[in-house]
């Protein structure tokens, strides 16, 4: 996805207001998180608004795949808070974070290879109370957006191809019926024509389940093409925020990261 083509394009799924009304769903207040003595994150403070596409992008160990698994409890914070709906959510178990509705799908996929794809599929519908008519009618929307998935359901998901298992990845978090979806380096390994209809695809989940995403990604193109908002992470710490078309006019981050 080039730059000029980026350009010439809102983001797919529609400007979100600079300040929207209301509390937002999620807010990260002066968030640290470490590993062992080791810090990565340095007061992280953050916002998503119901309904909004918000990129957090940054270069290869900036801390942002830490900032998403502190988001879903897979990672407990050193200090700070992570509201989600209201309720500090910090430090909560990951499976609580996807009963409240915090779903992420992992950087690589870490799909279970073993299993088939119709299975990796229902995993994703564990914590689930809504009765198996409502898991099914995800299901079929599910295989609905990836077709390529139909055909395969009975293979086993650590034979398919990389762009397959993303399709995977993200089918199965959203079987989770989540309000708040992390998507973590969609683009990571894949042809450029699979990562196009991906953002297709993301921009379609957005547009018909109307529910909030946050995306990490390195690619600024394909960040910033899904996102209303965007913020940059470096060495831990945030450095911008704005909207996209901001992002995209400011010339450090063009340099940086468009090499322009």
């Amino acid at each position: 996805m080039g730059e000029a083509a980026l350009h010439k394009q809102a983001p797919a799924t529609g400007e979100a207001p600079r300040q929207p009304g209301g509390r937002p769903l999620l807010k990260v207040e002066r968030l640290e998180v470490a590993y062992g003595e080791v810090q990565v994150l340095w007061g992280i403070d953050m916002e998503v608004y119901d309904r909004q596409v918000v990129a957090l992008v940054g270069s290869n160990g900036a801390g942002k795949s830490t900032t998403l698994k502190a988001i879903a409890g897979a990672l407990r914070p050193r200090a700070g808070r992570i509201i989600f709906d209201g309720e500090d959510v910090g430090g909560k178990p990951a499976a609580e974070a996807v009963r409240r509705g915090i779903v992420l799908v992992p950087e690589g996929r870490q799909l279970f290879a073993g299993m088939t794809v119709h299975e990796n599929l229902m995993m994703g519908a564990y914590a689930r109370r809504d009765g198996m008519r409502a898991i099914r009618e995800d299901l079929d929307w599910v295989y609905s957006l990836f077709p390529e998935l139909v055909k395969k359901r009975g293979q086993l998901a650590g034979t398919m191809s990389g762009g397959e298992q993303q399709m995977c990845a993200i089918g199965r978090g959203l079987m989770g019926r989540p309000r708040l979806l992390l998507l973590d380096e969609l683009s990571l390994g894949l042809a450029p024509v699979i990562v196009d209809r991906l953002v297709e695809i993301v921009t379609r989940i957005h547009r018909e389940r109307n529910l909030a995403i946050l995306l990490v990604e390195q690619d600024l193109n394909v960040a910033l093409a899904m996102a209303q908002r965007g913020y940059v992470l470096e060495t831990g710490r945030l450095v911008k925020a704005g909207t996209a078309e901001e992002l995209l006019a400011d010339e450090s981050i063009r340099t940086a990261y468009l090499g322009i």
